[in-house]
């Protein structure tokens, strides 16, 4: 059984949802949606830890406005005990300050907090809309000093993530890779909310033909099981990121 985090989206409620549902040994990792900025996200992850879990803040470089507001936030996780970060890009049409790529970003948190906190950094198993794959993995090598895990993207295919983690090791990039799993939730939540926070070009694999994708048109509910015993099942993957879509009551039941 792989490790597994829990992703959540911080919306009104969630808090108390993912107190009532969620032992607190989860992991949560909190996004960052590009139009509501930084403030829900520490917002929430501050009120997770308080409550005794382990929160992982998303701080997406585009929406910092600048680098005092980057050691604000920093201090802000140290003064509530988050000790781990997950650093992106993000999605935003423009910068809202100095950062513009998670490179910059993950320099400076290493930088402000003398390495001492914990970073994790994305991955594309399946390409991005926006940047071409060299990039990718150039951007990945050049954060390696800084990062302490690669999270991917929401991914259907246990041959894609292990391909993806192969590749990354070919390319001389070593940081543990977990992998971007959608949790079991109906169809319709899946579709209506992945791109939301990001992950939307993975829907992609409903255009095909393949059995997944025709038990998903039927209007079943998905079950990542299947595909967490492949990621598993082979070397290479070192835990689950489950993207809950706030649906907790199904993460237990997966």
């Amino acid at each position: 059984m792989l490790p597994t985090r829990v992703e959540i989206i911080p919306t009104d409620g969630v808090v108390a949802r993912v107190a009532e549902a969620l032992p607190k040994s989860t992991i949560i990792s909190v996004t960052c949606l590009p139009h509501h900025g930084i403030g829900p996200t520490m917002g929430t992850a501050i009120q997770l830890s308080e409550l005794g879990y382990a929160a992982v803040p998303h701080l997406a470089a585009k929406c910092l406005d600048s680098r005092a507001q980057l050691q604000r936030i920093l201090g802000d996780c140290a003064s509530a005990g988050i000790s781990e970060v997950f650093a992106i890009g993000g999605d935003a049409p423009h910068p809202a300050g100095p950062y513009s790529t998670g490179v910059e970003l993950v320099r400076d948190i290493a930088d402000i907090t003398g390495g001492k906190m914990a970073v994790g950094v994305a991955g594309y198993p399946e390409g991005h809309p926006n940047i071409n794959g060299l990039q990718l993995v150039e951007a990945l090598a050049a954060k390696q000093e800084y990062a302490t895990r690669v999270v991917t993207q929401m991914c259907f295919s246990a041959n894609a993530i292990h391909n993806y983690a192969a590749l990354l090791r070919r390319e001389g990039v070593h940081l543990p890779v977990w992998a971007g799993v959608a949790g079991a939730v109906p169809k319709t939540k899946l579709i209506s909310l992945a791109s939301k926070i990001g992950v939307g070009s993975s829907l992609k694999f409903l255009s095909k033909k393949g059995p997944l994708a025709k038990r998903l048109l039927m209007g079943e509910r998905y079950s990542p099981d299947a595909l967490i015993h492949d990621l598993a099942a082979q070397p290479g993957i070192e835990g689950i990121q489950l993207y809950s879509f706030n649906s907790l009551g199904a993460v237990i039941s997966a």
